[in-house]
């Protein structure tokens, strides 16, 4: 469960041809799974969980389970005419260069590319004009192409460099120190490091975070409570680790550390929820000193952005729900010191520096408006940005001259631009090469009334010159929980449902951090309901609009997004033809059971916490939700590995929605093995689940795919 999910790529492709369902769910052969008698009594209210034994996701019977379910999954999906010519059609377009922008470490210019279809993308280096040369090609990691990098870490100097590396897309991390001049590793592997940077002390060692690893049997599932910050000095063993902030005596679900680019101050964050966060600094260049509090609760979220000398620059949302840029003295950095930089506006805020120079990037509607100031604050100017959509990057180090953003939107291919501090001018720096022609498609953003009179906004993205016939395959995107904001971003995969005349459109709900806290609070605990009922809004609006009816429409989302969608077709059954819950919370009793789902709280509230928010979850949750009732093709998505929302959740889901369903429609999972929660899957993990998305929802929407000419 991130607070800020990347969003992945697709783009949808449907004709008007009626085509039959290949098989209806009538004749899917499901497996026949066991019910036990398990019974958990909450406030006094009996609550039966017939398939608690499916939790047991390294279990021998349940390894059989998803073999079962995955056969007749892959049987119903063999027998769509049009699947492969959908693959066929996606590798083609995924066949392409890929780019990562450029960052400048010691005296190498480095950055990742992807040849087209290579599994992972592979990290390159350049001196000056260079040529450049592989410095980690992570598609060695492993023959299948399933260990990706997961993150990089270089000292001031860029003399060494640590990186992490994930197995089968697990959370759990291992660390590898190497020297960038040749390569050669330094000391030990790091193990079992789980949501952590790396922060380096010079070149002698560095900071990270990990929990104590579960049991044996539940690595994946066992609860991960106690978050610690260790100090690891090179070229001694892990065991030797320094514990620094955390643990038993001051247990914190989350830590995070960071050093300042001067690395004079070492900067601890500490949460147990994923919104909130207490703040302390430690000074590095003061042996023994003290670690210092600068926050010393969660009710506000808070960071270090950055410092000139003694002088902090702090993003802050504490008394501004849509952030503002403090500074304050680190001798004395408590809040009552904190003073204005750039103070609170209408739109919420994010900061980055770079030269010298602050970025203000802000949320207009969901969209990106850029400013930059001086280190004290003065507006040097606005950012012309090519056009509405989502602008990211403005970082780097003080000494830069430029820096490089990635601009992007739903017709907008991501293409990385190279920005001059001084000239404040902006170049094309790469260009994707996707094949796609912008000017034959359209993005307009539109406001529609939830049910309490709420203004909500989607975007909308289609082929010019759609005939608003209520006939056109849709699908409705959305997130809508932890602060996480959906702003526009190009998908290759959804080039599929556009070529085809289709529809995609993707609200920004409440629960998200679109419009800053407030925003937020209105769709967490007791108020969730304002997350559901904005989402079939928009599929209501969609239909009254005449952009597709109830026979064509598709709702998806994933993590806390698969959640929305197992609660909302719980809700409204009737709201849509085809629904997509990928590795989704559907079981809202017992989340905060599972890894570090007690994290989630501040969002759900738990079961355990009152009588009233147990009626809440227990009248929502999508796994307890369910009845007898005609549902619509549903394809369950998760991961074996999917360590952070366990599978257990889409698998107790699924097994109840096949005993539960009434009417004629599949109702299938598909489980991806070798692969967790979304991040660092193979490019051809990615293409085969999206090619099963988009024929299954053509197939049960009645349209025939027509590949492209």
């Amino acid at each position: 469960m991130r607070n800020y999910p990347l969003l992945a790529a697709a783009l949808l492709a449907a004709g008007q041809a009626s085509a039959q369902a290949v098989v209806t769910s009538k004749t899917l052969p499901y497996p026949q799974t066991r019910k036990v008698d398990t019974v958990t009594s909450y406030f006094g209210t009996k609550v039966p969980d017939p398939y608690r034994w499916l939790e047991n996701d390294q279990a021998t019977d349940t390894k059989a389970w998803v073999q079962e379910e995955n056969k007749v999954t892959q049987d119903y999906l063999g027998k769509i005419p049009y699947r492969e010519a959908i693959r066929n059609r996606l590798t083609k377009l995924w066949n392409y260069e890929k780019y990562s922008a450029p960052t400048k470490e010691g005296k190498y210019t480095y950055f990742s590319k992807n040849t087209g279809l290579q599994s992972q993308y592979v990290m390159y280096r350049q001196l000056g004009t260079g040529a450049p040369e592989v410095f980690l090609d992570p598609n060695t990691f492993s023959k299948d192409g399933t260990t990706s990098l997961a993150g990089i870490n270089f000292t001031q100097d860029g003399s060494l460099a640590a990186y992490q590396i994930s197995e089968g897309g697990s959370d759990w991390r291992k660390v590898i120190v190497l020297k960038t001049s040749d390569k050669s590793i330094v000391g030990d592997t790091l193990k079992n490091v789980k949501f952590s940077g790396l922060a380096w002390k010079g070149n002698q060692g560095l900071y990270y975070s990990s929990y104590d690893k579960p049991t044996a049997g539940s690595q994946l599932a066992g609860k991960t409570q106690i978050h610690k910050l260790y100090y690891h000095q090179l070229g001694t063993p892990q065991s030797q680790d320094k514990l620094i902030f955390g643990g038993e005596k001051d247990p914190n679900r989350y830590i995070g550390a960071s050093v300042t680019e001067d690395e004079r101050f070492l900067i601890i964050s500490a949460a147990n929820t994923t919104t909130g966060n207490k703040l302390y600094l430690q000074d590095l260049s003061k042996p023994g000193s003290p670690i210092v509090t600068i926050v010393p609760d969660e009710k506000s979220i808070s960071h270090v952005v950055d410092n000139v000398g003694s002088k902090l620059y702090l993003e802050t949302n504490y008394q501004a729900p849509n952030h503002r840029l403090v500074t304050v003295d680190a001798a004395a950095p408590t809040q009552a010191n904190w003073k204005d930089l750039i103070p609170e506006t209408k739109n919420v805020l994010d900061v980055n520096t770079v030269g010298g120079h602050i970025f203000a990037t802000y949320l207009k509607d969901a969209t990106s408006l850029v400013e930059e100031y001086d280190m004290t604050g003065k507006k040097l100017r606005t950012i012309a940005l090519p056009g509405v959509g989502s602008a990211s990057g403005f970082g780097g180090k003080k000494t830069d001259k430029d820096t490089y953003y990635t601009f992007t939107s739903y017709t907008y291919p991501p293409t990385i631009f190279k920005y001059n501090l001084a000239t404040g001018t902006s170049t094309v720096y790469k260009k994707a090469g996707v094949q796609f022609d912008p000017s034959k498609y359209e993005s307009k953003q539109v406001f529609y009334t939830s049910k309490d009179g709420t203004r909500v906004p989607m975007i909308i993205t289609y082929k010019k010159g759609l005939a608003l016939n209520g006939k056109n395959p849709t699908l409705l995107y959305a997130y809508g929980g932890f602060n996480s904001s959906v702003t526009p971003s190009f998908s290759t995969s959804n080039i599929i449902l556009l070529e085809q005349g289709g529809v995609y459109a993707v609200a920004n709900l409440r629960g998200g951090g679109e419009y800053g806290e407030k925003w937020h609070e209105a769709g967490t605990k007791l108020k969730k309901q304002n997350v559901f009922d904005d989402f079939i809004a928009a599929a209501e609006y969609l239909k009254t609009n005449k952009y597709t009816d109830t026979d064509h429409l598709a709702i998806a989302g994933g993590s806390n997004g698969g959640l929305l969608v197992g609660a909302t077709m719980t809700q409204r059954p009737d709201l849509c033809k085809v629904a997509f819950p990928a590795v989704g919370v559907m079981d809202m009793l017992r989340y905060n059971q599972f890894t570090a789902g007690a994290g989630w709280a501040y969002d759900y509230g738990t079961a355990q916490d009152s009588p009233e928010m147990f009626n809440y979850l227990y009248k929502y949750s999508p796994y307890h939700a369910l009845k007898p009732a005609s549902y619509p093709a549903t394809l369950i998505t998760t991961a074996d590995h999917d360590d952070r929302v366990v599978p257990a959740h889409s698998f107790k889901f699924a097994s109840r929605l096949q005993e539960s369903q009434q009417g004629p429609a599949p109702v299938l999972i598909r489980i991806e093995t070798k692969a967790g929660h979304g991040a660092g899957r193979s490019t051809a993990q990615v293409i085969s689940e999206q090619t099963d998305k988009w024929a299954f929802m053509f197939e049960n929407m009645g349209v025939k795919y027509s590949a492209a000419q």
